[in-house]
């Protein structure tokens, strides 16, 4: 599984200020050499499926 595809599936249920706010988060620790499987990515998919009631 991969967080950032799971985020994606689930982002029409994040209201937009808080999508937004993940997205610009993934990008920054990508750009900052950060991997996209890494504990601060599936953070954010967690902080994500708040929004759904996972």
């Amino acid at each position: 599984m991969n967080p950032i595809n799971e985020i994606a599936k689930i982002a029409h249920h994040v209201p937009l200020k808080e999508l937004q706010d993940i997205h610009q988060r993934i990008t920054d620790w990508v750009a900052g050499g950060g991997n996209e499987d890494d504990p601060y990515i599936w953070q954010q998919l967690r902080y994500a499926k708040r929004f759904v009631g996972e």
